[in-house]
C-alpha cells in the first residue's frame, strides 16, 4: 500500500462525507477539513484564528498562507504522524502547490488523490431532494430516506424544510463552479501518477468497495 497522506475530492452531492467518515473508521487516520479547523481556531482566539476571521467576517476567502500555515499547525500533531485524510483542501492549484511546499518541508508527500465522480444527473436531484427538520436538525430525503409522514419529521413532527441553495439552479451554479475550479487540480495529480478517480455513482456499499481499493492499492 502507498503512503497515508491522502487527499479527498468531491463535488457537492458526490457522498464525499459519508465515504470519508468510513475511511478513517477503516484505516484510522484524522480527517483534516479546513472548515472545522477554521471554526476552531476561531472559538480558541489563536493568531490564526484572528486573522482568518478578519476575512471569514467580511464573507472574503481565507489566504493561501493562512490555509496552509493552519494545515502546517495541525498536521504536527501526534495524530496525524501516520498519515491523514485532507477534506475541502486543497480548492485551487494554488493551494495544491503550497501544500506540496509546506509537505516537503517537513519529508512528507501526498501519497494519494481519491477523487470521488458522479455525473450531474445524479447530483441534482441527491442534494434538491434533501430535506431538514428546522427544529431538531433530523435529514430526510424525498427519495431516499422518507418521513413517515410527507414533509414531516418522525421525530418531533416539525414541518420539514429545504436549504435555500439546493434549488436546482443553485445546485447545477455551484457544481459548475466546482468543475472550473477543480480541474486544473486533476490535471496536476494526474500528472503527479497519485491521482485515483472512483465512480461515485450507485449504491453506497459499492461506492464504498471502489474508494476502499483506491485507497488500498
Amino acid at each position: 500500500m502507498a503512503g497515508k497522506n491522502w487527499i479527498l475530492l468531491g463535488a457537492p452531492g458526490a457522498g464525499k462525507g459519508t465515504q470519508a467518515m468510513r475511511l478513517v473508521e477503516t484505516f484510522k487516520l484524522p480527517q483534516i477539513s479546513t472548515g472545522d479547523m477554521l471554526r476552531e481556531e476561531r472559538r480558541l482566539g489563536t493568531d490564526l484564528g484572528k486573522k482568518a476571521g478578519e476575512f471569514m467576517d467580511k464573507g472574503s476567502l481565507v489566504p493561501d498562507e493562512v490555509l496552509i500555515a493552519l494545515i502546517a499547525k495541525r498536521l504536527g500533531q501526534p495524530d496525524a504522524g501516520g498519515g491523514f485524510i485532507l477534506d475541502g483542501f486543497p480548492r485551487t492549484l494554488g493551494q495544491a502547490e503550497a501544500l506540496d511546499r509546506m509537505l516537503a518541508d517537513k519529508g512528507r508527500r501526498i501519497d494519494r488523490v481519491i477523487a470521488i465522480e458522479v455525473p450531474a444527473a445524479s447530483i441534482v436531484p441527491r442534494i434538491t431532494g434533501r430535506r431538514s427538520c428546522p427544529k431538531c436538525g433530523a435529514p430526510y430525503h424525498v427519495q431516499f430516506k422518507k418521513p413517515k409522514v410527507a414533509d414531516t419529521c418522525d421525530a418531533c413532527g416539525t414541518k420539514l424544510v429545504q436549504r435555500g441553495d439546493d434549488t436546482e439552479a443553485a445546485v447545477v451554479k455551484r457544481l459548475e463552479a466546482y468543475d472550473t475550479m477543480t480541474a486544473p487540480l486533476f490535471a496536476y495529480y494526474q500528472a503527479k501518477g497519485n491521482l485515483k478517480k472512483v465512480d461515485g455513482d450507485g449504491e453506497m456499499d459499492a461506492v464504498w468497495t471502489r474508494v476502499k481499493e483506491a485507497a488500498s492499492a
